[in-house]
């Protein structure tokens, strides 16, 4: 008992952190949190303040000037922000389901050792992850021979899949599935895709999780795709929207024609800088407020197989 006593003190006392350094760790942390935070708040500040402060006096944490006119104007662009709303939300919804169907069934197959064709198939997802095929080779593919210009599936398609997911969910499979709870469904009789969508699924919510976090942000946040293979402004997602509005601020009125006033008179009342502000307050909430629901298990996803034992 005494051992025992003496081991757990001597692994208190590695473990300890002096108080200098905790101290440091704290400023450390503080500094890196108010990096992260500072720029959210003078994007919010300058989407409600008004456009003659933020032309006098320019970006401010704190508003000179409170202004509605950003949130004001972009409902009154309801036709547009709300077809480009919808894109985005149907492209996430049907990207992250797909792609956590596809990643994870491929992770789960390349992760059973006694697969004749293992080997071969982890290559064929490492190589992607190291050498790259190329834009001009991916847009060839996507636009000519699968046909998906100017389709919502040229927004979906070319993000469902990528090598760094199918490796966690290979890496989780194979070290927190048991080997002997596959094989005593086989010997009941299951087939393997019973196992997997019965069996292997249910218990893996951590690895789903993280995947579908990585999905979710990655097609929320994607206005590439759209710049590649979208010439459709019908088809253009909130994240293309905004591009278009930070790279040219008369993206709104090219649709003077259809809201049934002048060019002229849109652009002399648009509150541009604002406005591209507030779009980017519209696009961020979302996933700001999905993610503390999801950190436990994104948390415990990422970490998987970081230790053995």
């Amino acid at each position: 008992m005494s051992s025992k006593a003496h081991f757990e003190s001597g692994l208190d006392k590695f473990n300890r952190i002096n108080h200098v350094t905790n101290v440091v760790f704290h400023i450390i942390f503080i500094l890196i949190a108010l990096v992260c935070l500072v720029p959210v708040l003078v994007v919010l500040s300058v989407s409600i303040s008004s456009e003659d402060s933020i032309r006098q006096t320019g970006y401010h944490i704190i508003p000179r000037s409170l202004s509605g006119d950003a949130y004001h104007y972009i409902l009154q662009q309801g036709k547009m922000i709300s077809r480009a709303l919808g894109v985005s939300v149907l492209v996430t919804v049907v990207g992250t389901l797909l792609g956590i169907l596809l990643t994870t069934s491929m992770g789960y197959v390349i992760s059973r050792p006694n697969y004749k064709l293992n080997g071969l198939l982890t290559w064929i997802v490492f190589i992607p992850m190291v050498f790259n095929g190329g834009l001009v080779s991916s847009y060839y593919i996507n636009s000519t021979l699968l046909g998906l210009k100017d389709t919502v599936w040229a927004l979906i398609l070319p993000l469902a899949v990528s090598s760094f997911n199918v490796i966690i969910c290979k890496t989780f499979f194979r070290s927190t599935i048991p080997d002997g709870l596959i094989e005593s469904a086989e010997m009941d009789g299951a087939s393997q895709l019973r196992i997997f969508f019965s069996i292997i699924l249910p218990i893996s919510l951590p690895v789903i999780a993280t995947i579908g976090l990585f999905l979710c942000f990655s097609y929320w946040n994607d206005w590439f795709q759209s710049m590649l293979y979208i010439n459709n402004q019908d088809l253009y997602s909130l994240q293309a929207l905004l591009n278009s509005l930070m790279s040219n601020v008369d993206a709104l009125a090219r649709n003077a024609a259809s809201l049934g006033i002048s060019y002229a008179e849109l652009v002399a009342t648009m509150p541009k800088e604002s406005a591209r502000m507030a779009v980017a307050i519209i696009i961020v909430l979302p996933v700001a407020a999905a993610y503390p629901f999801f950190q436990k298990y994104f948390i415990s996803g990422l970490t998987v197989g970081a230790v053995k034992g």
